[in-house]
Parts: structure tokens; sequence; C-alpha cells
């Protein structure tokens, strides 16, 4: 970032707005970094460090919170644009609660809770606090407080001011709270509105039912596609069954919620009944929800049925996705069911998985490609060549005829648009219409290479993004129209 326009930000903060800067970061720059910070120049070094200063949007974010719009026009950051990532979010929604009891607290309740956690935090720590956020840390340090503790300070709260206690209830029941739209009726159609703010995308609540929504086409039977044993044959009606995990609602302190994602289920949804599956639409799942839904999958007779398609849509890390509750799904966990073993009437048929998430917290930045030198085009074309066969199997399902599209490369962001949904679910889906509609028999892998040159074309707040399809298909796999 413009080091002179941090210098700007920097010469209009006051002393106490540093502090509540530094308290915001607490979770994001360790402790110990923080300490002895008086002025935001250091502050946005610590920051750098953590590449957190990459773009305008976590300065900005802090700006917000404090109420300095006066500064935010400095950043010149345009609060508009659609693009998101689906990494975790990174300023917390546990601190930005505690600022805003800290904004509320008057001076005479300030010294009231001082005393009333003396005995607790000690004389001398209670003496140091000068202010409500001070006293805060030092609650954190002897483990009175945490963003899943918090009843010792709502008690403290009861006694002092009533509209603060309740600030605090609110926040730990969105920590109890179930998301909205989960439950037994677990599958349902999407339509729903897309809101317009700078967040992830992800589908909001419609009415539940299981639906039929079809995809992944394959060639025609009666078009001529002359060695079955190249091909994977898709000759049923249904072609198989289109699986989509939507999280939109994190009610939990760490993450936002997916919005906009709708765009993305509806866009799959359509897409996939034309290519002739039933789509099926879980909303809103635990980890260990997302875990029972895909095992009761793969235990399914699919028999009838030539194709498995899963779609999960949800923030991410390296080589996992989270559910609800903000816990971890390895993403091997999330083909384990449907190898050949444990789905036998699965065994032979292409299954193809893809997940619309971060894989880490980096930003991919843009490189112009040397040109060749004389008469190495031979060599760049093999490479090239190379580079489009199968992929080793280091990242990939160990069984036969899987097909994993991932969103991103291992430690990368994604992006999602909030108005037209992911980067990638939208070209993807755009590839697979494209191949449907054509006269030409591009199989998967094609439509995959593609999907990878148009969004690696693009920026998403002045960054890349290059997804990542790893298989172990035995055949070639055409998806038309039915």
């Amino acid at each position: 970032m413009d080091r002179l326009k941090l210098s700007h930000i920097d010469e209009g903060l006051e002393s106490s707005e540093v502090a509540s800067l530094c308290f915001l970061c607490r979770d994001v720059v360790n402790r110990k970094r923080l300490e002895g910070i008086t002025d935001a120049k250091k502050l946005f070094l610590r920051l750098e460090e953590k590449g957190l200063l990459e773009n305008d949007l976590f300065l900005y974010n802090l700006l917000q919170t404090i109420s300095r719009a006066d500064l935010l026009n400095l950043l010149e950051t345009d609060s508009r644009r659609p693009e998101e990532t689906d990494a975790n979010p990174m300023l917390s929604e546990y601190r930005v609660m505690l600022y805003k009891v800290y904004e509320d607290m008057t001076q005479d309740n300030l010294e009231k809770m001082k005393f009333l956690l003396s005995d607790q935090l000690g004389r001398r720590q209670i003496e140091t606090c000068k202010t409500a956020l001070d006293v805060f840390a030092e609650m954190e340090k002897k483990d009175l407080l945490s963003n899943t503790k918090l009843q010792e300070l709502h008690t403290v709260l009861l006694q002092l001011d009533q509209q603060l206690a309740s600030m605090i209830l609110r926040y730990m029941e969105r920590l109890t709270q179930p998301p909205p739209t989960r439950g037994s009726q677990d599958v349902s159609m999407d339509y729903q509105r897309v809101n317009n703010t700078i967040v992830s995308i992800s589908e909001s609540q419609a009415h539940y039912g299981e639906i039929s929504v079809c995809s992944d086409a394959e060639p025609n039977t009666e078009s001529s596609l002359p060695d079955h044993a190249e091909y994977y044959t898709l000759k049923n009606k249904p072609r198989g069954l289109c699986v989509v995990i939507n999280n939109e609602d994190f009610p939990g302190p760490g993450m936002n919620n997916r919005k906009g994602t709708q765009k993305d289920v509806e866009v799959l949804s359509s897409v996939f009944t034309r290519l002739g599956f039933t789509v099926l639409v879980h909303k809103n799942l635990t980890a260990e929800d997302m875990r029972q839904v895909l095992q009761k999958l793969g235990s399914r007779d699919f028999r009838d049925e030539d194709a498995l398609v899963v779609c999960v849509l949800s923030h991410g890390e390296l080589e996992c996705v989270f559910g609800t509750d903000e816990q971890q799904v390895p993403i091997k966990e999330l083909t384990r069911p449907f190898t050949s073993r444990l789905a036998p009437t699965l065994a032979g048929k292409p299954k193809l998985f893809f997940i619309q998430a971060c894989q880490g917290k980096f930003y991919q930045r843009g490189a112009v490609p040397c040109p060749p030198k004389p008469r190495q085009e031979e060599m760049v074309s093999q490479n090239l060549e190379e580079d489009a066969g199968p992929v080793s199997g280091e990242t990939v399902a160990c069984e036969a005829d899987m097909l994993l599209g991932m969103a991103t490369v291992p430690e990368c962001k994604s992006f999602r648009n909030v108005n037209t949904g992911s980067i990638y679910i939208q070209e993807l889906c755009k590839q697979l219409t494209t191949s449907a509609e054509s006269s030409e028999k591009d199989d998967i892998l094609a439509v995959l290479t593609r999907v990878n040159r148009e969004v690696g074309k693009g920026e998403y707040l002045n960054y890349k993004q290059m997804p990542q399809p790893k298989y172990t298909l035995t055949k070639k796999l055409v998806l038309k129209y039915v």
C-alpha cells in the first residue's frame, strides 16, 4: 500500500484510536508484536508483515469500525467493488463487539468495573488500565475473557448497565444459535435475492424440498462416440445426481456470512438440470452434518445413474472447507465416501467434485510471460502438453474416476462477485454451457482448461486467481444437454 497514504492516515489518528486499532488486531497480530505501539506507523508495519495491507480492505474495515469516515476517504477504496474472498474474515466479530462496549461505557461505569474486577485481575494491573479495552486485555491475560468465554464480563456488566450487558448476551446467543435454515429439512431449492454488500457470496434460504435440477450432460448416445472404452457412458435419465452444499450463514464470531452465493446455486442448478442431472441443495451444514450427508450419499444405490457431481460452496483453508460451525472438513473426507470400495455402485463411473472456497490467505499476483528463445518453441509446447496431461496423484483422490475442481491453487484465496456469483463457479457453468451447446466433443478436461484460462485472465481486487483441476479419470467425459 502507498506509504504516503498510510502516513496521512497516521497523522489523522489520535493515540486512543491507535490503541483501539491495536486491540482490534490482537487476533491477527501476535500480542507481543503490538506491545509498546503508540503510533499507527508501527502498527501498519506489523500489518504489512502479516500481508494484511496488500489491499485496502483490512484497513478499511478497521477505520470503519472506529468510525473514521474522513480517513476512509484517504484510502480511496471503492467500497462497492463486488469481489470478495472466501478466506476467513480477519477482523473478528468478538473484538468489534468489545469495542462497541468500550465506546458506550461511561467513565463512571469504567471505574465501577475496575473495582469489581480488582480481586481477580490484581490491584496493580487494574490501576494501569486507562480504558475498558485495557481491562478486557487484562481479563484475556487471566483467561477470564475470550471469544467463547464471556460469562464473567456479562455478570459484571449486569451490575453496571443493562444495555451493555445485552450486547454481550446477544453475542453469546449467536455463538450457540444454530443456523436458521438447518435441520431435518436440509434439502432445498435456491431462489433468493442477492445482497449488495462486500462479502462472500452464498445461497440465501428459500423454500425447502427436493428438486429435480439436472446437470452434467453426456455425449448423446445417438451421436457417434465410437469407442466406449474411451468415453464414459451416459445413457440413463436422469444421468445422475448433482448435490450442492451451500454454506451461507456462519453464526459464530470468526467468519462472515457468505452473502450472494445464491447466484452460484442458481446457475449450478440450471446448468446441471439441463445436462440431465437431479439437483439437490443442502443449506448451512455444520462440519458433522456435511460428513453425515456425504456418507449417506455414498451408501446410495447408483446402479441406475451414470455419474455423480458434488459442489461445495463455503469458507476454506488449505486442503479443507468449513462447516457453518467453523469446524474444518478435510477435502479428502469429501471424496472418501465415493471410492470404489465404499460406493461399489459408482465404480467405473465419473465422480466430479467442485470446491468454491479459499485454500489459504495469500493473494496471487500476475506476471508477464517471457517469450521463448529462438528454436525453443518445441520445448515450450512439449512442456505445456505435459501440463495438460494426467495430474500426479499426490493431492488427488486415490481411487479412479474422480475429478476435483478447485477454485484456486493451494494457499491462495478465491474471489466472489456479490452481484453475479463466484468467479470460478460462474465461469465453470459458462464453459459447461458452451461445450454442451457446441457440436464439438470437448471433454470435461478441455472445459476446465478453458475455465483456467478465462479465470486467470481477470484481475480481482488487483490480484489474480488460478483454479486447479486434479483428476484420476480413466476415460473422456463429454457433457451435452439432454
